[in-house]
C-alpha cells in the first residue's frame, strides 16, 4: 500500500503556512504533476516540472492571470510574447546594473540608520524595526515617493497583499488599498511628466521602446507591481533568513567572521524562504507532462517553493546551509518572466545582513518557539542583544 496523500489545497493560504513541506515531499515522490480536484488546478511540484513550464511560455501562458481565481490584470506579469517583452524592456530602464551599483552606499546607510533607531534599547522587533522599513524606504526612494508618504505606502502594500489571506474582509481591504494607491500614483505620474527627476517614475514616464511609451493607466498598473515586488520579497527573506540564523548560531558566527560569504548565504535564504510560493499559468493546448495529460484551457500552478525543496535537485533540501553550493534555486523564477528586481533584492539582503551581524553580534530570540506567521510571512520577530551606541 502506498503512502496516503496528505491534505493538498493549493488555493488555501493556510496550506502554505501549515503542512506544505509534508505535501511537497509526497508530491515529489508520488504526484509531481498533481491535480487538485477540489480547486480544479494542476500543481507542478518538482524542479524539472516547473522548469519545463517556465521554458515553454507559448503553452504555459501568463495571459490568463498570475492567480487562477482572479483573471488577468493589465500589468507585465499577466502578458506574453511581444507585449510582455516591450513592457519589460521599458521597465528595465529603472533596473540597469549601473543604477544598482549606485544604490549600494544608500542602502548601507539606510541599514545603519534603522539600526541606530533601536540599538541602544537592547531589544527590537526586527520585523517592524528593520525587515519591513528597509525595502520600503529603498523602493520609495527609487519611485520618487517623498518620505512623508512612506507610511501610507506601507499601509497600502500590506492591504493589497492581504488579499492572499482570502476572506471577504481581506479582499475588501485590498480593493480599498489598491484604489488609494492608484489615486496617489496618478498624481505622482502627472507631476513627473512635467517635472522629471532622477527617479524610477520619471524613467518610466519618459522611457521609449520602438517609439512607444506607457500611458498613464499602463504606468499605474506597473507601479503597484514594482512596490510589492520591491518591498515584499526582501521583507520576507530578511525575516525568514534571520529566523534560520538565530536557529543556527554557528552559521551566523561564521558569516560574521567571513562576511565575504554573505552572497552565498543570501542565496540559501532565498531558496529557504521562497517568498513567491506559486504562480499561475494557463494551458494554450493539450500537453503531456510527468505522465499526466493537461488540457487546453486548464490552469497550472508553478510551485516554486516545492521545487526549491526537491530532493532530486538539492542535497538535504530540508537543511539550512549558508555554504550550499551549487544553489540553483528558482526563488525569482526563470525564463522570460525572471524577476526584474532580483539584483535589487540581493543587494538589500546582502547589506542588511552585513550590518545586522556586524553591529549586533550577540543577537538572539526574545521569545520561545517559532514566531507567528501567515501566507505573507513572519508577523513578529522579537530579539534581544547587548545595547550598543548608535553609529
Amino acid at each position: 500500500m502506498g503512502t496516503p496523500a496528505p491534505r493538498i489545497d493549493l488555493l488555501d493560504p493556510d496550506f502554505y503556512v501549515d503542512g506544505a513541506s509534508e505535501a511537497y515531499r509526497w508530491m515529489h515522490g508520488h504526484s509531481p504533476v498533481h491535480y487538485d480536484e477540489g480547486n480544479g488546478v494542476w500543481g507542478l511540484a518538482t524542479y524539472a516540472a516547473v522548469g519545463a513550464a517556465e521554458g515553454n511560455p507559448t503553452v504555459f501562458s501568463n495571459a490568463g492571470g498570475s492567480r487562477p481565481d482572479t483573471g488577468p490584470l493589465p500589468w507585465m506579469i499577466d502578458m506574453d510574447g511581444s507585449d510582455h517583452r516591450k513592457r519589460r524592456k521599458l521597465v528595465s530602464h529603472a533596473f540597469t546594473p549601473a543604477r544598482m551599483r549606485d544604490l549600494a552606499p544608500r542602502i548601507r546607510a539606510i541599514c545603519d540608520e534603522l539600526i541606530d533607531a533601536f540599538c541602544e534599547r537592547g531589544e527590537s522587533d526586527l520585523r517592524h524595526d528593520f525587515a519591513a522599513p528597509l525595502p520600503l524606504i529603498v523602493i520609495c526612494d527609487m519611485l520618487g515617493v517623498p518620505a512623508v508618504d512612506r507610511d501610507s505606502m506601507l499601509l497600502w502594500s500590506d492591504g493589497i497583499l492581504g488579499a492572499l489571506r482570502g476572506g471577504d474582509e481581506s479582499l475588501q481591504d485590498a480593493a480599498t488599498s489598491f484604489g488609494a494607491f492608484t489615486e496617489y500614483a496618478h498624481r505622482l505620474i502627472a507631476y513627473r511628466r512635467t517635472r522629471p527627476e532622477d527617479d524610477l517614475v520619471s524613467v518610466l514616464v519618459h522611457a521609449e521602446v520602438d517609439g512607444d511609451r506607457l500611458d498613464d493607466d499602463e504606468l499605474v498598473f506597473e507601479m503597484p507591481l514594482l512596490l510589492l515586488g520591491g518591498d515584499e520579497t526582501t521583507r520576507n527573506v530578511t525575516r525568514g533568513g534571520m529566523e534560520q540564523l538565530l536557529d543556527h548560531p554557528a552559521q551566523a558566527r561564521g558569516l560574521r567572521e567571513e562576511p565575504g560569504r554573505l552572497g552565498n548565504a543570501v542565496e540559501e535564504m532565498l531558496r529557504w524562504v521562497s517568498p513567491i510560493k506559486s504562480m499561475n499559468r494557463t494551458l494554450t493546448r493539450d500537453l503531456e507532462l510527468g505522465g499526466r495529460l493537461l488540457r487546453e484551457g486548464g490552469t497550472a500552478l508553478l510551485l516554486y517553493e516545492a521545487a526549491n525543496f526537491d530532493e532530486a535537485q538539492f542535497e538535504d533540501p530540508g537543511g539550512f546551509d549558508v555554504g550550499r553550493a551549487p544553489n540553483e534555486h528558482i526563488a525569482f523564477g526563470f525564463g522570460p518572466h525572471f524577476c526584474l528586481g532580483a539584483a535589487l533584492a540581493r543587494l538589500e539582503l546582502r547589506h542588511g545582513f552585513d550590518r545586522l551581524l556586524d553591529r549586533l553580534p550577540d543577537l538572539e530570540p526574545a521569545s520561545i518557539g517559532p514566531p507567528p506567521r501567515s501566507i505573507t510571512g513572519i508577523s513578529e520577530m522579537p530579539v534581544r542583544f547587548r545595547p550598543t551606541a548608535a553609529s
